[in-house]
């Protein structure tokens, strides 16, 4: 069942680039690699959250790097 989740995943990652891609045929190179380099991380995202379902989120992991330095400043 992992597999055809992550599967699904890929085709709709797959389709919205091919979707968005030739609207952006105006945008400069640096909005092109920001869209792909966004859409892989999200992609990459929602399959560790298929094979680690009880991963910690991406604001639990700010919360654990920033939670020492906000104690350290209310002292």
């Amino acid at each position: 069942m992992r597999w055809g989740t992550i599967l699904v995943a890929t085709v709709f990652v797959v389709l919205m680039v091919l979707y968005e891609w030739p609207k952006m045929k105006q945008h400069t190179k640096k909005e092109k690699t920001v869209f792909i380099v966004i859409t892989a991380m999200g992609w990459i995202l929602a399959v560790l959250l298929v094979i680690f379902p009880n991963m910690k989120g991406p604001t639990q992991w700010v919360d654990a790097l920033y939670k020492p330095l906000g104690a350290l400043l209310e002292q």
